[in-house]
């Protein structure tokens, strides 16, 4: 893993903080003075260099991270390499990630308001069904990639890092990148991802964020796996008495466990959300809810194909730790042969 950079200087950039560590990256407060202003800088872990076709894989993504334009997706300012630091630089968001607000109001025994968690789930929708017409998947969708910006919007960043590291020794070695508490059920049984999947890890965070509890909890990064493919969706209803039906009609089809039984775009699940909200007749959430947020949103083009995709043997469970709730688990490797004889790598976010 990499010494920490602060106080160096990386092609234009002043280090002047670490903001976070995870499995595979450091991400840094820097400041650009040509332009006067603060940035975020992701620096990926060293030993991805030695990954076989890495620098191109790096060079893509960050290019397709940096076409993205849309107010709820960070937006992608440069990349580079120098001295064997591989970094992207990104717009700096001063107020935090949502994983953090989220625990916060835990330690205080609260939830995330109603309103906040329709809020934001209908954001990151948007920017998903965005991503996805332009054939970006996002792969990892977990409340530690969710940025809140001092408007109190959701934002969603590191589109196309779980691509980017899913390099060939990852595929033989059978590793998962990924969270196993948002981990769909066609991942957890060796199967290739798509949008789909996305729209299940948005799922479990709005059950989450609506509920104040994940839906599934074992003693292992496995035995969350395995609950997601064998284990019928809790009904929210019963952690949370006053949501809407609608609602929660919205979280149970978003996590069904085929993936043709789900919805089949973000901007399907956006939609009927929506319109959940509208017809609640509860007037503490369409009171407290943008007007804008809440008008239909015009359909996007078709998702184009993922050329080259993920397969869930090239996935590592990044964040095992935060996602069973058991703070201060080390990185372990699990036999599962009910997963095809693949590793699970349970490694520690921050």
């Amino acid at each position: 893993m990499n010494g920490s950079k602060v106080g160096q200087t990386i092609g234009k950039y002043k280090i002047l903080e670490l903001l976070g560590r995870g499995g595979m990256a450091e991400v840094y407060k820097g400041y650009q003075e040509n332009l006067e202003r603060f940035v975020a800088i992701k620096i990926m872990h060293s030993f991805l260099a030695s990954e076989p076709d890495f620098l191109r894989r790096f060079e893509r993504e960050a290019r397709a991270m940096a076409s993205l334009n849309h107010p709820n997706i960070v937006g992608v300012y440069d990349f580079d390499i120098i001295d064997d630091n591989y970094y992207i630089v990104m717009e700096y968001v001063s107020q935090g990630t949502l994983k953090e607000k989220l625990e916060a109001m835990a330690n205080k025994g609260e939830r995330l308001p109603l309103q906040a968690a329709i809020r934001y789930t209908l954001e990151i929708a948007d920017a998903l069904a965005y991503a996805h017409s332009r054939g970006m998947f996002h792969r990892d969708i977990k409340p530690a990639n969710i940025i809140i910006n001092e408007r109190d919007a959701a934002i969603l960043t590191d589109f196309g890092i779980a691509k980017m590291v899913s390099g060939p020794s990852h595929t033989a070695t059978g590793s998962m990148i990924g969270t196993p508490a948002y981990m769909s059920p066609e991942q957890g049984l060796g199967k290739p991802g798509d949008l789909r999947s996305d729209i299940y890890a948005l799922g479990v965070l709005f059950f989450q964020m609506a509920t104040g509890r994940m839906p599934y909890d074992a003693d292992t990064p496995l035995g969350i796996v395995m609950k997601h493919v064998n284990e019928p969706v809790p009904n929210p209803s019963d952690f949370n008495t006053v949501l809407p039906a609608g609602i929660r009609e919205v979280i149970i089809k978003a996590m069904a466990k085929n993936p043709d039984d789900r919805y089949q775009t973000a901007h399907d699940m956006a939609r009927d959300l929506r319109a959940a909200v509208r017809n609640s007749n509860a007037a503490d959430l369409t009171g407290a809810l943008p007007a804008a947020l809440l008008q239909d949103r015009p359909t996007p083009p078709p998702a184009r194909p993922d050329t080259t995709p993920l397969p869930v043997e090239a996935t590592r469970l990044a964040g095992a730790a935060e996602a069973t709730q058991v703070a201060g688990h080390q990185a372990t490797q699990i036999a599962q042969p009910r997963l095809d004889r693949t590793q699970v790598v349970a490694a520690p976010e921050r």
